[in-house]
């Protein structure tokens, strides 16, 4: 009797935590200055951006790059390279917020039109 009202106990906190879903604040990373770093031929390489309405200026080993940003809902954004200098960079990026916390948010991101996706942490600095 005791082990069935563990089990049913064990069952209920389990069910009601599984639906708790933490809430995205998504409009906090929307302006400001962030960085995100990345493994890049073996070695911890650092990006540094800043963020306003409609624009989002990359500091990247030296070089700064500006792109447009369009926020398609309060989570996802499109961002398009407004000076392309090769062909590749010409294809917009599509960023889904998948989750925050305080200071940081985890992402997905890819370019538009395709299906491969990657994931990273962006970190809000100021």
């Amino acid at each position: 009797m005791l082990l069935q009202k563990w089990f049913y106990t064990f069952f209920i906190i389990l069910l009601l935590s599984s639906c708790y879903q933490q809430e995205k604040k998504c409009s906090d990373f929307k302006k400001g200055t962030f960085e995100y770093q990345t493994f890049l031929n073996g070695d911890l390489i650092t990006t540094r951006f800043v963020r306003n309405d409609s624009i989002e200026i990359d500091y990247f080993q030296n070089k700064v790059d500006t792109s447009s940003i369009r926020w398609v809902n309060n989570c996802e954004c499109i961002l398009k390279n407004l000076n392309p200098k090769k062909r590749s960079e010409e294809k917009p990026l599509h960023i889904k917020i998948l989750t925050t916390n305080k200071n940081q948010y985890t992402f997905e991101y890819g370019l538009v039109g395709t299906s491969k996706k990657a994931k990273g942490t962006i970190t809000k600095i100021n």
